[in-house]
């Protein structure tokens, strides 16, 4: 088997990066980044189907994000180092303060069962209000609130309440002293 790169020592073809190569660029493709990249991919596509990317028209999965974060961490030269999150990758954390992404829709942020819960919360209202009974409440309390003296009417009314209160007291002690 021929190298690849002729040009370039034996003893140096490992240390130093190859950008430039005598051979085809087949062959760079195939030596160089189809063995790191195709695992990569399959990865992605398993995520990807965790993710239900495959069954719904919108997600929160970004390939692009999860294909970086995988490469960044299965580089040879990071062999030791522990896992880095794809906000903590320093070159991406350097773009992105330049180029600030937009924020993500609540709607992607939400588990299958939050959004259900939200759904079925907002159509039970809907049915509720719905409802005759309700309806004619709903009714009378919007008469009630637009009438006018609304306050005067709450001071009467306790007014009164208190004022039987009163009454009530004095009938008891009366009924106290009375043998």
């Amino acid at each position: 088997e021929q190298p690849l790169c002729p040009d370039i020592p034996e003893s140096k073809r490992q240390s130093v990066n190859v950008l430039f190569c005598s051979g085809s660029p087949r062959e760079y493709l195939e030596y160089y980044i189809f063995p790191v990249l195709l695992p990569g991919l399959a990865e992605l596509l398993h995520q990807a189907k965790k993710e239900k990317c495959f069954e719904r028209k919108r997600t929160k999965f970004i390939a692009c994000d999860f294909l970086t974060e995988w490469l960044y961490n299965h580089n040879p030269k990071r062999k030791d180092e522990s896992f880095t999150e794809f906000f903590s990758i320093p070159f991406v954390n350097n773009w992105l303060k330049i180029h600030p992404r937009r924020p993500m829709p609540l709607s992607l942020h939400l588990s299958e069962e939050e959004a259900c819960i939200i759904i079925q919360s907002f159509w039970r209202g809907y049915r509720v209000r719905c409802d005759k009974e309700v309806q004619e409440l709903r009714q009378w309390q919007k008469q009630f609130r637009e009438e006018e003296h609304i306050s005067e009417r709450v001071e009467e009314f306790w007014t009164e309440q208190e004022d039987k209160g009163k009454w009530i007291k004095l009938l008891w002690i009366h009924s106290k002293n009375c043998p």
